[in-house]
């Protein structure tokens, strides 16, 4: 036996303007359907977003983000046995995202953006993904891995000190925030040397301008280059991959896992 230990977070975007899936599943009864099919096919977490980050993107307040949530997340959360997670970097989306029973906040800010998340979390228990991003982007400082580590490091040192706890912290490196490909890439080779004891590593690779750059391929051709580095992800101590094909990328993950993990046992 092996120890399937990566964890699959599987994206829901009930926004019209996604870069992937803009307005797929933007209504109640298809986000619905979409959610209860990446549980089945492996999901470990199901990531709502209501608010499109792609480059380009025009913010909402966040009483529209909030509306577009509360339009479904009521019905999915009575029929998911697996956690919800929300991705926003806005504390009063968070806040009543977590009293209607969500689990997780993933903040691609890490509180930069709000200086209320972490009084929200911090009184709420929540894990709460913490991302790393970059008003000046791209980073220019030379060594982007030294630059990512640093910045998370300096981020978890005021989430504890505002009251978050360390179980609560998990820790993502912002892949395509913020950075060049050529950065993205070095960021994904090395993203070992970016973890942070205790604090368990979150990489959101799937369908990626990254791949696109290498690959010279559409958004809807990236699975095999999603693939490839989330197999390397794995290999490198990652612990959750937040992806939009579940079922694909669960089984590419227990078979990186069984492979680790006979490796281990020889």
């Amino acid at each position: 036996m092996y120890d399937n230990s990566t964890k699959i977070m599987g994206i829901l975007n009930v926004t019209p303007d996604s870069f992937s899936d803009g307005g797929a599943y933007a209504t109640p009864d298809k986000a619905l359907a979409h959610a209860l099919q990446m549980q089945e096919d492996g999901a470990d977490f199901i990531d709502v977003g209501a608010e499109s980050t792609r480059p380009g993107f025009t913010p909402l307040t966040a009483e529209e983000e909030w509306s577009r949530l509360n339009s479904v997340l009521p019905v999915i959360s009575k029929e998911l046995s697996i956690p919800i997670s929300i991705d926003t970097y806005k504390a009063k989306t968070a806040e009543l995202a977590l009293n209607q029973g969500a689990k997780v906040i993933n903040d691609i800010w890490g509180g930069l953006a709000d200086p209320e998340m972490f009084r929200v979390i911090a009184g709420s228990g929540a894990s709460y993904v913490l991302m790393h991003n970059s008003t000046e982007a791209p980073i220019t400082t030379g060594d982007v891995v030294r630059e990512v580590r640093e910045q998370l490091l300096r981020r978890v040192e005021a989430a504890l000190h505002a009251g978050i706890t360390e179980r609560q912290i998990i820790l993502d490196p912002g892949i395509g925030f913020g950075k060049t490909q050529v950065q993205n890439l070095e960021l994904i080779n090395r993203i070992d040397e970016v973890r942070i004891d205790p604090y368990p590593m979150l990489l959101g690779p799937s369908r990626k301008s990254v791949i696109g750059h290498v690959l010279g391929l559409s958004v809807e051709e990236r699975l095999e280059g999603t693939a490839a580095i989330v197999t390397l992800a794995i290999v490198r101590g990652t612990n959750i991959l937040r992806v939009h094909d579940v079922r694909s990328m669960a089984r590419v993950a227990k078979m990186t896992n069984a492979l680790l993990s006979s490796a281990v046992m020889v």
